[in-house]
């Protein structure tokens, strides 16, 4: 595991030189919220990264329900009975396995790896809505990647924890856009076009710096994620005028 500090931001990349799967610690005054839980043997590395910080892990929240971001959330649960769970409203079907569509949505499957009916034991305390705040954190609805996504924004920096909104490893693109070097998030996209909306509502935040699933941190990432929406609504205009 690679830990990288931005600030009260805290970045633990597990395999970051072959598949690199992050999540993150938002330090708090007197206590620590993890965003995402990255993969079963996570467990170990992100209590000794609070450990090393020296504040409890009180809060865990979920970006999405896909597994490498779920992993090791019910080996930290076990470690931390006390610590309050959150996802989205929507995302806590897939936790629970339901990948039934519900009524509105697109009429497109739900992709990559969400877990089997009963394999997740730990069960959400809080469901969260957009704009819900969660110490520090804003809740920022970003469906595409799947029905329920949401990134959170540090209200203090404007640090963004995107999620699968974006991704940075093998060239910084939106979710649904295929990378030649990491194409795993682009394959597990359940909307291109839902997707390209909330990339465009999360430029819109004008954020400080960019924190995604897959790849490294990026300060003052406004024109490298123009272009990356630049490249993404082309493709979504391709796609879209051969239907």
């Amino acid at each position: 595991m690679k830990m990288t500090r931005n600030g009260a931001l805290y970045q633990l990349a597990f395999m970051p030189r072959i598949f690199p799967v992050n999540c993150y610690l938002v330090e708090e005054e007197k206590e620590l919220t993890l965003v995402d839980a990255a993969m079963p043997f996570s467990v170990k590395g992100i209590l000794q990264a609070a450990e090393q910080i020296g504040k409890p892990i009180t809060r865990i929240v979920l970006t999405h329900a896909h597994g490498d971001h779920i992993g090791a959330l019910d080996g930290l649960k076990k470690a931390l009975p006390q610590a309050t769970v959150y996802i989205s409203r929507r995302d806590a079907k897939l936790l629970t396995g339901n990948q039934e569509l519900e009524a509105g949505e697109p009429n497109t499957p739900i992709k990559g790896d969400v877990p089997k009916p009963g394999s997740v034991q730990t069960k959400p305390d809080v469901l969260l809505q957009d704009g819900d705040r969660i110490g520090s954190l804003q809740a920022i609805a970003a469906p595409g990647h799947t029905p329920g996504m949401m990134a959170f924004l540090d209200v203090r920096s404007r640090a963004l924890i995107a999620g699968d909104a974006f991704q940075t490893r093998g060239g910084v693109a939106v979710s649904g856009v295929v990378k030649f070097w990491f194409p795993f998030p682009a394959m597990a996209t359940w909307n291109k076009q839902v997707s390209l909306e909330s990339a465009r509502k999360l430029r819109e935040l004008n954020p400080s710096l960019l924190a995604v699933g897959h790849g490294s941190m990026i300060e003052n990432p406004q024109p490298i994620l123009d272009r990356a929406l630049e490249e993404a609504t082309k493709q979504v205009k391709m796609e879209t005028a051969r239907i």
